[in-house]
């Protein structure tokens, strides 16, 4: 009977010292998001497509940029035909088609495709809806946060993008006499 006794106690004890005790509150349970951007994702049978670090920025004049990246690891290729913010269509320009694990990218050096938003207006530090619409896997809808056009974000524009971006070819090297 003493063994036993010590045994439960033992048991009991390494339960409350390993955290296993705290329960549904524990401060390891509780996810702390690392970036502004937010996630989502639409998987199925026949899409698995992926937006990663959606947010949008308050640029100048008024206007609200989308930054994030969409990628599709389906064999179906895809394409993103629309963006809304707070239930209003962007102007969508640049690359819109999504094939497999070839990303649509809003922002920065790698950009391909760009989304902007006239008359936006939204407070940087609050949270807007963003959808986007795709030809075949349908919609996915996310609360983003506004971000200011500060640090990381103080070189994003309004302005638009490129539809394609192509190497200028060299010129061919002539003979000299």
């Amino acid at each position: 009977m003493r063994r036993t006794l010590s045994a439960l106690a033992i048991a009991s004890l390494a339960v409350s010292l390993t955290g296993c005790g705290a329960g549904f509150n524990a401060s390891s349970r509780q996810v702390t998001q690392v970036t502004d951007g937010a996630e989502a994702s639409i998987i199925s049978t026949e899409n698995n497509i992926r937006v990663v670090n959606l947010l949008v920025v308050a640029a100048d004049g008024g206007t609200g940029v989308l930054v994030g990246t969409i990628v599709s690891a389906s064999d179906n290729e895809d394409a993103l035909l629309g963006v809304a913010i707070n239930g209003t269509v962007a102007q969508l320009t640049g690359k819109n088609t999504l094939p497999k694990n070839s990303p649509i990218i809003f922002e920065g050096p790698s950009a391909n495709a760009k989304a902007v938003l006239a008359g936006f207006g939204a407070v940087p530090g609050t949270h807007v809806r963003v959808t986007m619409f795709f030809a075949r896997a349908g919609e996915i809808t996310k609360d983003v946060i506004v971000r200011d056009n500060t640090d990381e974000y103080s070189g994003i524009t309004g302005g638009a993008i490129l539809a394609t971006t192509t190497a200028s070819p060299s010129p061919s090297p002539t003979a000299t006499k």
